[in-house]
């Protein structure tokens, strides 16, 4: 299972509005594509940021993920295993031309499989995202969390962390 397939139970309100944004507006390049929510020192701001992060990955975006993810970042498998930066963005080079269609409705497919449900804490310029199990809630089922940063005006994801919880 690739970092893209782990990231797509952050599916919600918010990642189909932007799904449906990018279907009317087309493939642009990052800078471009961002949206204003992720401008936002907010919870919804680093929702989006996250949202656009798992398009991106699907539909082979590497320019944004190349400014989204830190030059440190880091995903750590639930067996252990580390993948850098650069292992997300080769990764989703190779999914580049994933049309929008074809990436939304993996994203339905795997979401209707794999419910989950969000919590956001911010501090200061740091956010945690959590994705656990509504069934089980937040405190037993943890799936997965992301570490976000806020500097230059906009969210830099920092770490991720995915779990046993996940698996089903």
């Amino acid at each position: 299972m690739t970092h893209c397939d782990r990231r797509f139970p952050h599916t919600h309100v918010a990642r189909v509005s932007w799904v449906v944004f990018c279907l009317l507006v087309g493939p642009v390049k990052a800078q471009d594509s961002m949206s204003a929510a992720e401008t936002r020192r907010t919870e919804a701001g680093v929702i989006a940021t996250d949202e656009h992060w798992s398009l991106a990955e699907m539909t082979g975006d590497t320019s944004y993920l190349d400014q989204m993810l830190l030059a440190q970042y880091e995903s750590v498998n639930d067996d252990g295993t580390a993948h850098s930066k650069a292992q997300i963005v080769a990764g989703a080079a190779k999914r580049s031309g994933t049309d929008l269609t074809t990436a939304n409705s993996k994203l339905a497919a795997y979401r209707k499989e794999h419910p989950y449900s969000t919590t956001v804490a911010i501090h200061d310029n740091t956010a945690v995202v959590t994705y656990y199990d509504p069934t089980r809630g937040a405190q037993t089922s943890i799936k997965s969390a992301d570490i976000f940063i806020y500097e230059n005006g906009r969210w830099h994801a920092l770490y991720s962390q995915h779990t046993e919880a996940g698996k089903s």
